[in-house]
């Protein structure tokens, strides 16, 4: 599967537009985590545990996003964005979208 930020895919011909894929995913820290995290704010640096998080739910909404692209018959992605949203106190959404279509 093509997945691209732009809107066209060079060399290649998009022959229709499929509508919009999407995939998510809620995650939450736990309190093993906020530890590690709270001693690093003291110190300071990278937090590590978070940022493996973050990793973890940006390839999980991806993943998603192109399965609902294979249920649609797509072969490629374009205008490809991750967007972001705080659920509720320690727990955001990561939401992967773009545009799924056929290539010709």
């Amino acid at each position: 599967m093509i997945i691209t930020t732009t809107e066209t895919i060079p060399n290649r011909v998009i022959v229709e537009l499929l509508g919009v894929a999407r995939g998510s995913t809620v995650r939450a820290k736990n309190i093993g985590q906020d530890i590690f995290a709270g001693l690093k704010n003291i110190v300071g640096g990278e937090i590590e545990e978070y940022t493996k998080l973050q990793a973890q739910s940006r390839e999980q909404a991806m993943y998603r996003m192109v399965q609902d692209a294979e249920r649609m018959g797509a072969d490629a992605i374009i205008g490809f964005r991750l967007a972001t949203s705080m659920i509720m106190q320690g727990a955001s959404e990561i939401l992967a979208y773009g545009t799924a279509v056929k290539l010709g």
